[in-house]
């Protein structure tokens, strides 16, 4: 083990500290954001979503209506139709 070797480690974290170039600051003036329309008119629309109910109570209800009244009929064809193309999708 070599002892002299510890002077020049110690060097290595003796260096001076970097010094802050005021003048340099100044000439280049302050950061400055702008936010475009595009983020803005998304930003509007992201909040209208948000305060718009998950749940539309409306159709809720006509549906309730009219399944209660036996008047709400499902095509078999349709339903298989969706089946199949969900399982086309998932496979692309």
């Amino acid at each position: 083990m070599r002892v002299d070797a510890i002077n020049q480690i110690s060097q290595v974290y003796n260096q001076p500290k970097t010094r802050h170039n005021v003048k340099a600051d100044k000439a280049y003036g302050k950061d400055k954001l702008q936010i475009s329309q595009t983020a803005k008119d998304y930003q509007t629309a992201k909040q209208a979503v948000k305060d718009a109910p998950d749940v539309r109570m409306d159709k809720v209800e006509q549906y309730k209506e009219a399944i209660a009244s036996g008047t709400y009929n499902v095509s078999s064809q349709e339903i298989a139709e969706k089946m199949v193309s969900k399982y086309f999708d998932a496979l692309y």
